[in-house]
């Protein structure tokens, strides 16, 4: 298939998908295209069961295995949707509240991938399954960050209190790139001696940190300023928004040549336009064909993906020798969950206070989705991809599924009240959850 009948096809059955949903079974957009998906791949299982003569399983397979779906999102949709999600972030909160956004996405995702890890390595050899520790971590690096596509998505349609949304849409834009960077390091460990692990020292993995981390976000900056620049010399909304789509795929695409984060630098410089360029840069009319557009081009992105990953079994297949591991995965992931979220929580509850309920809250809207399939996928061929993609896949449509459509009840049984401020604490919940909003910094912009 040739590139324009690829999107066709995608774009086609995003459509077809959408309506029937729209009109029968009336879930949240992405979730609909997810189950239907999903239902149609069954359906092709099915198929081949009863009919195999007619070869239409493999047929379709072959033709979904035209679509690189690790290059697609992390070469592609990434960084669009990274960007859409970043212009509406705050920068000023997110300078006053530094120290909680990176220990949230540092501290919390490394404290994931080693739980992560230990427990499936645990039960992989109760359950008498070949998997080494170093691939037991790899598991658990790419499972761990939440999902911004997915998360973002799912908090369009859930009355989540302002602030407790902001830190979760905030905390999923920022843990992803580092989910990236730590993911990458485990897989240079596993593969650093026939797939064993130990070639690669703690120096190395310092630097290879620091470079990935560190450059992505110094790549961000600049790019992004050199972009404000050109957007501040004019006053031409068509010229605008090219120049922001134009940053998107310049800063992603350098990213990737100088082998640092990609992601990190694509949230970085959305921050910048969304902020600085915004307020000095851009007249109201021009930052309202600005946020527009890439709101509309986050929703038509985020159908397709969850399009893709619907239908991406087929490719993946059903392994039952895994079954067993896949389903335990999925209360080890949110185990982890509460435990990276909790911990961060207690440490910064030395000086600040949090909201009754938050906890859990943060713990089922961790939700994960097309990256962590799109990190399994990327994984060299060898004997234990086939058991970290079931895994993962399991997690992956549980959070989708599951969690997106309970998140609204939960919010509702726990968050009785709005986060208040108790007097002489450092930085109230109502301040912490504030960090990032998700719907714009709301500032007086001058046109």
């Amino acid at each position: 298939m040739t590139l324009l009948e690829i999107l066709a096809v995608l774009l086609g059955l995003s459509a077809i998908f959408g309506i029937l949903n729209h009109h029968f079974l009336r879930l949240p957009h992405t979730i609909g295209l997810v189950v239907i998906a999903l239902a149609a791949s069954g359906g092709v299982v099915l198929l081949d069961l009863f009919a195999p003569s007619y070869g239409i399983g493999e047929t379709i397979r072959r033709e979904l295995g035209n679509i690189d779906f690790h290059d697609a999102l992390m070469e592609g949709f990434l960084s669009a949707l990274l960007f859409a999600g970043a212009v509406h972030i705050d920068i000023s909160e997110i300078a006053q509240r530094k120290w909680a956004i990176i220990v949230m996405a540092t501290v919390g995702v490394l404290l994931s991938t080693f739980v992560v890890g230990g427990l499936i390595y645990y039960f992989a050899g109760l359950l008498g399954l070949d998997l080494p520790f170093i691939w037991a971590l790899v598991f658990g690096s790419l499972i761990s960050p939440t999902d911004p596509v997915a998360v973002l998505g799912i908090l369009k349609r859930v009355t989540v209190p302002p602030l407790l949304q902001a830190k979760i849409a905030g905390e999923s834009l920022f843990n992803d790139g580092v989910g990236v960077v730590v993911f990458t390091i485990m897989v240079a460990i596993a593969t650093g001696s026939g797939g064993q692990g130990g070639a690669i020292g703690a120096v190395e993995i310092a630097t290879l940190f620091l470079a990935e981390a560190f450059g992505g976000a110094i790549l961000g900056l600049v790019f992004g300023y050199m972009a404000f620049l050109m957007m501040r010399s004019l006053d031409e909304y068509t010229l605008e928004v090219m120049i922001t789509l134009a940053l998107v795929l310049v800063t992603y695409a350098t990213a990737l040549h100088l082998h640092i984060s990609g992601p990190i630098a694509v949230v970085v410089a959305g921050i910048l336009i969304g902020n600085h360029g915004a307020q000095f840069a851009m007249s109201k009319h021009t930052r309202t064909h600005i946020f527009n557009f890439w709101e509309l081009t986050d929703e038509i992105l985020n159908s397709v993906l969850f399009l893709l990953i619907g239908l991406e079994i087929l490719v993946i297949g059903v392994n039952f020798k895994f079954a067993w591991l896949a389903f335990l995965a999925i209360p080890v992931v949110l185990l982890a969950r509460l435990i990276a979220v909790s911990l961060p929580i207690g440490l910064l509850g030395i000086r600040e206070k949090f909201t009754e309920g938050a906890i859990w809250v943060l713990t089922w809207g961790g939700l994960r989705g097309g990256i962590s399939v799109a990190l399994a996928l990327s994984l060299p061929a060898g004997p234990y991809k086939p058991l970290i993609l079931s895994a993962t896949y399991a997690v992956v449509v549980f959070s989708i599924i599951i969690q997106g459509l309970t998140m609204e009840r939960l919010v509702r049984k726990l968050i009785k009240t709005p986060p208040e401020t108790i007097p002489g604490s450092a930085e109230p919940e109502a301040e912490i959850d504030a960090a990032i909003s998700p719907s714009g910094p709301e500032i007086d912009k001058q046109d």
